[in-house]
């Protein structure tokens, strides 16, 4: 890999760490179904004006927008509401072990006593950290997360049939989907938008900003170019660094603790994690490559 295209690698997983804390902003001043709303209505704003819907796929984008958009997003940023960054960072990881055993059952992918192995020792990292007394009364929140990061890998199943679309396009109709559907959800199971809206910050506004023009637009669209240039055993083993700067972010710029509990039942997750991605199956490398 370039220099440069290390340094964007890198960048891209530093925006997605980083992102936890900046969420946490925005959800300190404004209802989760509603923060969400709002991102992916300044995403259709800025995307959609110029990508077209292809023809005879409204209904894959709107399955997407269901699953991903309004689910997925739903439970991880209700839960990142009640729990630490760094805890956050961590426990949706849980996507990584979801999406082989998903890859087992619909596509035949084998996991092989390696992988299976890596599942165990990630799904045991989050159960230590979920076993840490002062999560006691944030374990629902937990669970919201885990249930997020198997909604996720759900989603990339559904992603896989949609390989042939722009991600631009994906992202852009998508959020014109999702974003109605959020603000429904979101008068109905959430109160005080307006006094939210018409009082938030100026550091909520921006957690908004951030979340639709630098993660969606901008670190999408650098990390599906680097896809498209280089092979998955390249590109993939950065992922790890999200939970990684994630962790530093939440204890440098939020203050949180950093526990022995929280260290090594965040490195026994990296550690399983990583020996899944780096044991990914030919099949799924090939697969990733195209997309």
């Amino acid at each position: 890999m370039r220099p440069v295209d290390l340094l964007l690698a890198v960048g891209v997983m530093l925006i997605w760490g980083y992102n936890f804390v900046i969420a946490k902003y925005g959800l300190a001043e404004l209802p989760p179904l509603l923060f969400m709303a709002l991102r992916f209505g300044l995403v259709a704003l800025l995307l959609v004006p110029f990508v077209r819907m292809p023809r005879g796929r409204w209904r894959d984008v709107l399955i997407l927008s269901v699953m991903l958009g309004l689910t997925h997003f739903s439970l991880m940023f209700t839960g990142l509401a009640h729990v630490d960054a760094a805890v956050a960072a961590i426990v949706i990881q849980v996507q990584v072990p979801a999406s082989a055993a998903m890859s087992m059952l619909f596509f035949g992918d084998r996991i092989g006593w390696r992988r299976a192995l890596g599942m165990a020792v990630a799904i045991g990292g989050v159960a230590i950290l979920a076993g840490e007394p002062r999560h006691s009364s944030a374990l629902w929140a937990i669970g919201l997360i885990v249930l997020a990061a198997i909604v996720w890998a759900a989603a990339n199943i559904q992603m896989k049939r949609m390989t042939d679309l722009d991600p631009s396009t994906i992202n852009g109709w998508m959020s014109l989907f999702a974003a109605p559907m959020l603000l429904v959800v979101s008068l109905l199971l959430e109160d005080g938008q307006w006094q939210a809206v018409t009082r938030a910050s100026g550091w909520a506004w921006m957690a908004v900003a951030f979340q639709g023009v630098v993660v969606v637009i901008f670190s999408y669209a650098i990390w599906y170019r680097l896809l498209r240039t280089y092979s998955v055993n390249q590109t993939m083993p950065y992922t790890l660094l999200v939970p990684v700067f994630g962790v530093l972010s939440g204890v440098l710029f939020l203050d949180e603790p950093a526990s022995w509990t929280l260290l090594i039942g965040g490195i026994a997750t990296l550690i399983g994690v990583g020996i899944i991605i780096l044991r990914r199956p030919k099949a799924v490398e090939a697969q990733a490559q195209v997309t």
